[in-house]
């Protein structure tokens, strides 16, 4: 994923003016490749503490004002998400605003609101501070929020690491070139990425330095604005290093409670769901594979419906490949981990093991031999297939990184085709694996993780045996086994796609 930084001269006041500001660089943003934009503190009404305080009331908004309307139709628009700093109302009555950043989703719905934490002296006459901790989850990345002073405050990043974040946002209004050389020393210090939305113009404080930038966890500078002035700029960085792979063991480390549901056969449960032709492995040795990969879980075939069925006219999802027997996946995983090690013999186990979980999922967490993942393209109502960018199983070697859903190396036609892809499909309740822009699920241990979910539903499945009815953390019933994973995509079975969908056995 990108992620930019914007630095927006802001108008004092005036909200709406400003929400439409922030629409125009959410769309150029889009444009430029970013999946995610973060704007200075606090943006929507400029840092001007006296006109706050004259009338919180105007001054003070909620996710769903209807003057930052401009700034959610261009998230939905666009598929990008966007951290929007302003004074946040409280919904207690009499209560002090926040300085709040409203986190709005790539559908424009909001994902999390983060009120700043520490206050300075000034502000406190005005604003009340926040008490949580400010997260989310998005593309596989999971994101920390700062405002301004909150950086100064060394637990506040200690934190986001402990919490698993790898990339801290900080939306400020800092007034020196010293105060934002120091976000080089925190990403340095705590290994991650870090993103600066630093103010331009003249504020309370004085005028802000500008400056706005992007850090590698190693505290390499690899984006700056410059120091400010009347016309807005947008600051870039590739953070796609930071997703969460499968062989992560925080998914490892998610529990497993088998709900029991069944597998269905997709062409005879739903027959208005365009499948391609559906077969064995390439390589014909696996018993049982025979038909298997038609079959998923009823609830994931539900939410398929569903995303078909919200997709704009002209449109049709096409289903390639949806359970896959245990031993294909562990066949599949040690021929692509071969591949890698022989490639790169300088690479010790762990390293060909999360390289290739870019890829294959490890057997011993894979999704598809849950029956909770799916692997499908868009096409037309009449079954033309279109270019995704890359065709489905192009692996990160083959296609330069251009199979990660969110690569910025990709025609503007078919990003935009992802992008309806995604919108349908999260609408209806599926996660992405961010290495795959064709590979989505529902109720395996990536999904429970992404969604915050205590616990996946769906475990291990044998074909012919009944699933367990429950499974600790990183063990199995009569299921099988789930561990520490990766993602999908490898190798498939020649014929598990329709038409030219025929997977490469690599």
């Amino acid at each position: 994923m990108i992620i930019a930084a914007a630095q927006l001269p802001s108008v004092t006041g005036d909200i709406a003016g400003n929400a439409m500001r922030m629409a125009r660089l959410i769309t150029e943003a889009d444009e430029r490749g970013a999946g995610l934009v973060v704007f200075s503190e606090p943006a929507l009404t400029h840092y001007d503490l006296r006109q706050m305080a004259d009338d919180p009331a105007r001054a003070a908004v909620l996710p769903d004002d209807p003057r930052l309307a401009p700034i959610r139709e261009a998230c939905r628009a666009t598929g990008v998400a966007a951290v929007v700093n302003g004074p946040g109302r409280s919904s207690e009555a009499g209560a002090l605003p926040t300085i709040a950043s409203f986190v709005y989703g790539p559908d424009g719905a909001l994902l999390t609101r983060y009120d700043k934490r520490h206050l300075t002296e000034t502000e406190s006459a005005v604003f009340a501070p926040g008490s949580a901790h400010g997260r989310f989850t998005l593309g596989g990345i999971r994101f920390a929020l700062a405002t301004c002073f909150d950086s100064s405050f060394p637990e506040v990043a200690e934190r986001a690491v402990a919490d698993g974040c790898r990339v801290y946002l900080s939306s400020a209004f800092h007034s020196d070139a010293e105060r934002v050389a120091r976000y080089g020393e925190l990403a340095r210090e705590h290994g991650v990425h870090v993103l600066l939305a630093n103010g331009t113009g003249v504020g309370s404080p004085g005028p802000a330095a500008g400056l706005s930038g992007c850090w590698l966890p190693s505290g390499e500078r690899v984006a700056s604005a410059g120091p400010g002035g009347d016309g807005a700029e947008l600051v870039l960085s590739d953070v796609r290093d930071a997703i969460t792979l499968m062989a992560d063991p925080a998914v490892a480390a998610v529990p497993v409670r088998e709900c029991g549901e069944p597998l269905v056969d997709v062409r005879t449960a739903a027959p208005e769901l365009m499948a391609g032709h559906l077969g064995p492995g390439a390589d014909g040795e696996v018993d049982g594979a025979d038909g298997a990969f038609a079959l998923l879980r009823e609830g994931v075939l539900r939410r398929l419906l569903a995303a078909q069925a919200a997709l704009p006219d002209g449109w049709r999802l096409r289903f390639i490949e949806g359970y896959r027997p245990p031993a294909l996946q562990r066949h599949y995983f040690t021929r692509y981990a071969d591949g890698l090690r022989a490639d790169h013999p300088d690479w010790d186990d762990a390293r060909v093991h999360r390289a290739a979980s870019r890829y294959v999922s490890p057997p011993e967490i894979a999704p598809h031999s849950a029956g909770g993942a799916v692997d499908l393209t868009l096409v037309t109502s009449d079954g033309d297939e279109v270019d995704m960018g890359t065709p489905i199983d192009a692996s990160p070697e083959e296609s330069g990184g251009a199979c990660y859903t969110s690569a910025p190396d990709v025609p503007p036609e078919a990003r935009a085709r992802r992008r309806i892809l995604a919108a349908a499909l999260r609408g209806a309740g599926l996660v992405n694996y961010p290495t795959e822009w064709w590979h989505w699920s529902y109720g395996d241990r990536y999904w429970a993780l992404e969604t915050g979910a205590e616990h996946a539903l769906y475990g291990h499945r044998e074909l012919g045996t009944e699933p367990a009815t429950e499974e600790a953390d990183g063990t199995e019933g009569t299921a099988g086994k789930e561990g520490a994973g990766g993602t999908e995509g490898a190798q498939r079975a020649a014929g598990t796609g329709g038409t030219d969908l025929v997977g490469a056995e690599r």
